[in-house]
């Protein structure tokens, strides 16, 4: 009986092993337990959450699943991508709603002085306080009003280079005191600087011009043809 009674024991031990930890999180004001260690965006699915808008990559590239959270007796309010942010006990969450900021639209080769340009098109630009809530709101850890200023101050390529981690969430924007929308600022003063400054490679205008003389089209035509096979066969060359 005792043997009996030991095996009991330890049958209910292993499957009390294969128990996953929960923890307890709230979605959008209400509480869920949710296995420990998975993500935010996991952690909707897990349960239930019919999430049909805010989920792209699932790698962190995207911005897609901006979120706001707040962890256990912590009141700052902190933001993050929900599909690379484990869940934490005790955490709060929602996806931020997507912000009306205003994108200017604009044709690079109608612009004749790209940098003057940027005043015209977010006049906003070099209204920023300095306050920083930018740069603290953003998951990526990109210094957003060192590039700000960047822009501002005409250096295209520094904003270039300090927003290549940029993922366009927007949540630098509706915390910005001065209106304006720090991600859109950069995507164009990047593009004025690709277009008008950057060295561009060797090579590459040659290789436009035998594109566009059909130096490639029988090449095209026979990928177009190819199997799913086929064209992995080739990837793995």
């Amino acid at each position: 009986m005792a043997t009996e009674s030991s095996d009991k024991d330890n049958a209910v031990r292993q499957e009390d092993a294969l128990q996953p930890e929960m923890v307890t999180v709230e979605i959008a004001g209400k509480p869920f337990r949710v296995p420990a260690g998975i993500t935010l965006m996991k952690s909707l699915w897990y349960t239930g959450h019919d999430v049909t808008r805010g989920a792209g990559c699932l790698g962190g590239f995207c911005g897609a699943c901006a979120t706001y959270y707040r962890t256990k007796d912590d009141p700052k309010v902190k933001t993050c991508l929900a599909c690379s942010r484990a869940v934490e006990d005790g955490m709060s969450f929602s996806f931020a709603p997507p912000f009306p900021a205003r994108k200017a639209t604009y044709d690079l080769n109608q612009i004749q002085d790209h940098k003057q340009a940027l005043f015209e098109l977010y006049p906003e630009a070099p209204l920023c306080r300095n306050c920083n809530a930018c740069t603290e709101a953003c998951p990526q850890n990109i210094d957003v009003r060192e590039g700000v200023w960047k822009a501002v101050f005409g250096d295209f390529q520094a904003v270039s280079e300090t927003f290549m981690d940029c993922v366009m969430c927007g949540l630098c924007a509706p915390v910005c005191i001065a209106d304006i929308a720090p991600s859109l600022v950069a995507v164009y003063a990047s593009r004025a600087y690709g277009v008008r400054e950057m060295a561009k490679p060797p090579g590459l205008f040659d290789r436009i011009k035998a594109i566009e003389e059909g130096q490639y089209h029988d090449d095209w035509n026979r990928v177009l043809r190819m199997t799913d096979e086929e064209l992995q066969e080739i990837g793995e060359c």
